[in-house]
């Protein structure tokens, strides 16, 4: 239990059909929500840290110290994982201080720049038992580069995982980061020719605007991560709103902040047997 490599919690559930939800560190209170709605769930789980996140703290080391005691003392499985690293150096430091995996996004960059410089911190990682992760082309949403219809090409994504020799990849198959609504609509038929072409975990980005049913498709045509972030972030802002109005003049911050943890847990219990398929 506790602290457990990435690639042993995505291998096991890739072969089993299973999905795993990577959810969104903000603040320790996220944190503590995801692992109790795990623990209550009794299913595996990855703590995400994005590269926005530690630019809103100031640094890494101080929420990531936080989060990975969290999971070393939790009763179920769990990952720590750095989500959406643009930079090489941050890489470095989530690797030393005892992360996972990594996110190196270069979908930014030009196709060769992208190869070349995802490979390099592929290969810097694997020296240390670190698993990596990486994104061909952009997910729809993410600074407005990409429209939401932008999709991934089977040989391509193929390509690329031969080329870099990362252990995942991000693939855009419908989905848009940070929505709000939950009406997004997947090409499942295009996840199952990736699936079946890619010898990599698939992971999907952009999850929070996925319904339900969609989620569970996704992972039945071959999808194994599923990252969740947005609709984590908005269970626990309305929590913490509510709370407020139903308390007003009240300064003490932990009954806010306890009542968007509460929301965040019973979120991610709901969610991890969903990707599960236990609720098939």
């Amino acid at each position: 239990m506790a602290l457990t490599p990435t690639a042993e919690i995505l291998g096991e559930a890739r072969a089993a059909g299973h999905g795993v939800g990577a959810f969104n560190v903000i603040q320790i209170e996220h944190a503590q929500g995801i692992v109790t709605g795990a623990e209550k769930a009794g299913l595996p789980v990855i703590l995400q840290l994005s590269e926005n996140t530690v630019t809103y703290h100031g640094a890494l080391a101080p929420i990531a110290a936080a989060v990975l005691e969290i999971a070393k003392t939790a009763r179920v499985p769990v990952a720590v994982h750095l989500d959406h690293a643009t930079s090489a150096p941050l890489v470095e430091e989530a690797v030393a201080l005892g992360f996972g995996s990594v996110m190196f996004d270069a979908s930014a960059l030009p196709y060769e720049a992208n190869v070349s410089s995802t490979a390099e911190v592929a290969a810097q990682a694997r020296k240390r038992g670190v698993f990596v992760e990486a994104e061909l082309g952009e997910v729809g949403g993410k600074d407005g580069v990409h429209a939401p219809g932008a999709r991934t090409d089977p040989k391509e994504a193929l390509a690329y995982v031969t080329a870099t020799g990362v252990d995942a990849l991000a693939v855009a198959v419908g989905t848009s980061h940070a929505m709000l609504t939950r009406d997004a609509v997947l090409d499942l038929d295009l996840i199952a020719q990736l699936r079946a072409t890619v010898p990599v975990p698939l992971v999907l980005h952009g999850s929070s605007g996925v319904p339900d049913m969609g989620l569970q498709d996704a992972v039945l045509h071959g999808m194994t991560k599923i990252n969740i972030a947005t609709h984590l972030n908005k269970a626990f802002t309305e929590a913490v709103t509510e709370n407020m109005r139903q308390r007003p003049g009240k300064v003490d911050p932990r009954a806010y902040l306890g009542a968007g943890r509460t929301a965040v847990a019973t979120q991610v219990t709901r969610l991890l047997r969903l990707l599960s398929l236990q609720a098939c």
